[in-house]
């Protein structure tokens, strides 16, 4: 694999949403929705006491919770959350991430700097980066 120079080495810390919503995993997926559409985001960290366990997104809430007919009132975010939470280091590629996402089907990534969570970075996230900075 060639070394990559240039845009395409702008780590992802500059990138990356710094805003980390959360959610219960005993929280409903109605609640999760609701979190997701007043902080405009589509994914949220799931949180159990001081860790992170996974996360649940807008696909998650749509492929196994709605597709599944389970009620958005009563299923509990854990039943359909991503775990274990899948992350990469701050300091590496829009590449690397866009091929990790690509890699494990997922469209976000939580972003680590020493093992901590510092934030999380999505597929549009990429893609703008992509269109204003550089090509693929």
């Amino acid at each position: 694999m060639a070394i990559q120079s240039g845009p395409l080495q702008r780590p992802l810390a500059v990138m990356m949403c710094r805003t980390l919503c959360t959610v219960s995993p005993d929280a409903t997926l109605l609640e999760a929705a609701k979190l997701m559409r007043d902080a405009k985001v589509g994914a949220l960290l799931v949180q159990e006491g001081r860790h992170y366990s996974g996360l649940v997104s807008e696909s998650d809430l749509v492929r196994k919770g709605m597709a599944e007919s389970r009620p958005a009132q009563e299923t509990l975010v854990r039943a359909v959350m991503s775990s274990p939470l899948l992350s990469i280091e701050s300091a590496s590629s829009a590449h690397e991430a866009s091929e990790k996402m690509a890699e494990h089907g997922i469209r976000h990534l939580a972003v680590s700097d020493d093992g901590q969570i510092i934030g999380i970075i999505s597929v549009r996230d990429l893609l703008r980066y992509f269109k204003n900075w550089g090509g693929l």
